[in-house]
């Protein structure tokens, strides 16, 4: 578990958005307790909360912080044992102040049982919590719950003085569904750094750089990408991909190769931050065909660094870019329609250009992560000034 740092490191919703300007964020210093699984390199809340994290440290601006990891970094067997130290560290914390508000991070499957064990913990130490969602599809989650069950999600939610979503699809699940007031749902999409001024792209000759970054799997649309960059039309074209992440790795490099692949395609397991932002600086397209997402880290990240996108409408992604301005959106599971995108991307320099120049543009205004730092901050307070 990580110590106290420093002391110191919405958006598409216009109804539920929290405008905050950086003379409004309060100059009291809070204490938070970050609740979140395996560390800052676990998945994308992990990665999430380490841009936040710089950036209140970089600004001083951020309120004091620690994380509690309830689930641990390495195998569920070992998850017990991070949930005990977990509730001993806020209600040691408690006990001496130095803990005001216990910042939920919530995904599906274990993680909900996790963070409820949590939430009724703070409750009994009367410490007040938000709830921020990031799963990629929370309503069929919570409906594969057995009633007992969901009855303690309802009431981790009601119980939170705010609760952040990624959408819009989201936020009505748990308006309508789970009941939480309006006046307690808050719609702020992720954020990320800025890493700098984009390359001359169309200064780079050889092949097209295409970039695949997340957990390989069914899900994140791997088959679909595979099975379009294996038809004639992109037999006869110019291009490289990489596929950077973990997951089931051998199983599609094997695939892969099996579909004459293999010389065209670059398997590098999981990377950290610092690798995944050298590849994006040296890719041409990301993809991202993902069946469900909540709001995909390297969508927001590649547009970020400029990058031209293609990914598919799910999840608040609709949201975040908009088709033929910000990225080619395609249905998920369509090769035929992944196909056609990737031969237009291919075949356009000056498509990927402007896709990628409006992206950047985007971002800068609605997904940079100091604004979004300052925000959170602000929202804090306010959740600690509700009844």
């Amino acid at each position: 578990m990580r110590a106290v740092r420093g002391e110191r490191t919405t958006t598409l919703a216009e109804p539920v958005r929290a405008t905050v300007r950086p003379s409004a964020v309060p100059t009291s210093r809070l204490r938070v307790a970050l609740a979140m699984p395996g560390g800052f390199e676990f998945g994308g809340i992990g990665r999430m909360m380490l841009y936040l994290t710089r950036a209140w440290d970089d600004s001083g601006e951020g309120p004091g912080w620690f994380v509690v990891d309830a689930r641990g970094p390495g195998s569920l067997l070992a998850s017990p044992a991070f949930l005990a130290a977990s509730l001993v560290r806020l209600a040691v914390e408690r006990a001496r102040g130095r803990v005001d508000l216990l910042h939920l991070n919530v995904a599906g499957r274990g993680s909900t049982v996790r963070k409820v064990l949590l939430s009724l913990w703070a409750e009994l130490l009367g410490l007040p919590t938000i709830v921020h969602l990031h799963d990629f599809d929370y309503p069929a989650d919570y409906a594969r719950r057995p009633r007992w069950q969901k009855r303690l999600v309802r009431r981790m939610f009601a119980r939170a003085r705010l609760c952040l979503v990624l959408g819009a699809r989201d936020r009505a699940f748990l308006a309508d569904e789970l009941g939480v007031p309006p006046e307690r749902l808050v719609v702020r999409p992720n954020a990320v750094p800025d890493p700098g001024p984009p390359p001359d792209r169309g200064a780079r000759g050889g092949p097209v750089r295409l970039l695949f970054l997340g957990h390989l799997s069914a899900r994140k649309g791997v088959p679909e990408l595979l099975a379009a960059l294996a038809r004639p039309a992109l037999a006869t074209r110019s291009w490289r991909l990489t596929l950077a992440g973990g997951g089931e790795v051998a199983r599609f490099r094997a695939e892969a190769a099996r579909l004459g692949l293999a010389e065209r395609c670059r398997f590098t397991g999981w990377v950290g931050q610092d690798e995944a932002f050298a590849l994006l600086r040296e890719a041409d397209v990301l993809l991202l065909p993902s069946h469900a997402e909540g709001q995909a880290m390297a969508l927001l990240e590649a547009m970020a660094h400029g990058l031209a996108v293609l990914a598919t409408a799910v999840g608040a992604h609709a949201e975040t870019v908009a088709q033929e301005e910000t990225a080619l959106l395609v249905p998920p599971g369509d090769v035929g329609a992944l196909e056609a995108a990737l031969v237009r991307l291919l075949d356009e320099p000056e498509l990927r250009a402007r896709l990628g120049a409006e992206a950047r543009r985007r971002w800068r205004e609605a997904f940079a992560i100091d604004s979004y730092a300052r925000e959170l901050a602000f929202l804090y307070h306010r959740a600690l000034a509700s009844p």
